[in-house]
């Protein structure tokens, strides 16, 4: 944030209201966070311009939508030379299943979000597609019991 302005209590605010509900008029944005409609956009522009705001995106119901059975996946891969990683973020990226992929720090190499029907789908998905991917030498996974807090 070198040339950026430091991010203050009424631009953490436009940010917390807009990520709960991104289709709030300017106008009951500014009512929120104690502005008048002008200054609050400008404050808005200011922060999509910044790239602080990223965009706006619709919340998906997962029961709705048919893949309410979330999975977190820890994997390892086997090689981490720059080939062997984009090609694996490729695939995994590329699957219709996978919500999020985070390479992290450490063990394991990434985590991986993967919404799906059920068990049985989810079984399918790791056999028929992860499994195959040449990379992958370890995968462990964890069935979400319920999402306390998170973005969804």
């Amino acid at each position: 944030m070198s040339n950026r302005r430091k991010l203050d209590a009424i631009d953490r605010a436009i940010m917390f209201h807009l990520s709960e509900d991104g289709r709030l008029t300017n106008i009951e944005l500014a009512a929120r966070v104690g502005l008048t409609p002008a200054p609050c956009l400008r404050r808005v522009k200011r922060l999509e311009d910044e790239g602080v705001i990223t965009g706006y995106r619709a919340k998906i119901d997962p029961v709705a939508a048919g893949s309410p059975f979330c999975v977190v996946m820890s994997v390892e891969i086997t090689m981490t030379n720059r080939q062997t990683v984009e090609e694996f973020e490729r695939a995994v990226a590329a699957f219709d299943e996978v919500t999020e992929v985070r390479r992290v720090y450490g063990v394991p190499d990434y985590i991986i979000r993967v919404d799906v029907a059920d068990g049985n789908a989810y079984e399918r998905f790791t056999t028929e597609k992860m499994t195959k991917l040449p990379a992958v030498h370890r995968i462990i996974s964890h069935q979400t019991m319920k999402l306390v807090k998170g973005i969804e």
